[in-house]
């Protein structure tokens, strides 16, 4: 089986974006103890590094080169502090990176994430790609940049790099929250401006007609936070799982109460196209017996996406959790 693990090293940040999940009042760095019990005790093909700024680990180089020598696919996000300050050796281990850009203007990029930041971001997509590293943004699609994916879109292809966007999950504030009208708008506009490479947001995959109509997370995809707990999507919530779940097999991993609600479908929604979309989005809403908040067919509004396919490329958070990815 092939298993995407997400790792959260450590929840430490230079920045404090409004939008983050992160929490910024208890600070955690996981020991390399608990990266070998992730490793040795599940069978683990990939890693995408996330949730804070990874290399702010004091234990960051030799954690990653720990994971190299075990043959792990490796990934991570950055805000760009990382990927410009870390040694070329140490960058090299990486097989794709992800830069979080927001918007697609320097002005409102700092106005979001800090004085700087725009061109700090820039100067970490030119180091990855000196070195023959494969290039994504990282955008989070909110209420406050639905009507930019175009040009977010454009940016991209401007930079020679993927675009890879998530939609915003209410984990501690409802401030960013897309209405029904702008997720659709904002995949229309991305859509309509890029290639896709890959979707796993399940209820924009049921409108597309593709199948299986699931995202990874339950399935083939596992979050480890900095805090030591696990989870079947790094936006579940309250997740009682800890690393001593761990001594489980896979499968007890799979059967446990978490990961068996990531994967129901829920009765509401056991006849409709969506089955059930996003269950850590109905988790978070606390609908998780419910449809997708984002489902058309319960709203009687049929929905059309135009969709031009690139050809495929593989990336590491192309099977991450519920994410699309164009070019």
């Amino acid at each position: 089986m092939t298993l995407s693990v997400g790792i959260g090293l450590t929840n430490d940040c230079d920045l404090n974006c409004a939008h983050c999940y992160r929490d910024p009042d208890d600070i955690r760095y996981l020991s390399m103890d608990a990266l070998h019990s992730v490793c040795e005790r599940l069978p683990v093909t990939s890693v995408g590094l996330g949730t804070g700024e990874n290399a702010l680990h004091p234990n960051f180089v030799p954690m990653v080169a720990y994971l190299r020598e075990r043959g792990i696919r490796l990934s991570m996000a950055s805000n760009g502090y990382s990927l410009t300050t870390i040694p070329e050796e140490c960058l090299r281990s990486f097989s794709d990176v992800e830069v979080s850009i927001d918007f697609p203007s320097e002005a409102d990029q700092d106005r979001f994430r800090g004085v700087g930041n725009w061109r700090l971001v820039h100067e970490a997509i030119s180091r990855c790609k000196a070195l023959g590293i494969e290039v994504s943004m990282l955008t989070t699609m909110m209420a406050i940049n639905y009507a930019q994916m175009d040009t977010l879109a454009e940016l991209a292809q401007s930079l020679e790099i993927n675009l890879r966007f998530n939609v915003y999950q209410p984990m501690h504030t409802r401030e960013f929250y897309l209405t029904y009208e702008q997720f659709w708008e904002g995949f229309q506009r991305a859509f309509g401006a890029a290639r896709l490479l890959s979707c796993t947001e399940p209820v924009v995959r049921a409108v597309l007609g593709l199948e299986p109509v699931y995202s990874p997370c339950g399935h083939e995809s596992i979050r480890v936070t900095p805090v030591g707990k696990v989870a079947p999507c790094v936006y579940w919530p309250n997740s009682p799982l800890n690393l001593i779940d761990l001594d489980k097999n896979l499968d007890g991993i799979l059967a446990t109460k978490p990961f068996c609600e990531a994967r129901q479908v829920p009765p509401a929604a056991a006849d409709c196209a969506c089955q059930g979309g996003c269950a850590s989005r109905r988790a978070l809403l606390g609908d998780l017996d419910q449809h997708d908040y984002y489902c058309p067919w319960v709203r009687n509004d049929p929905i059309s996406l135009d969709v031009t396919w690139a050809p495929e490329k593989e990336l590491t958070r192309a099977r991450n959790y519920c994410t699309t990815i164009m070019c």
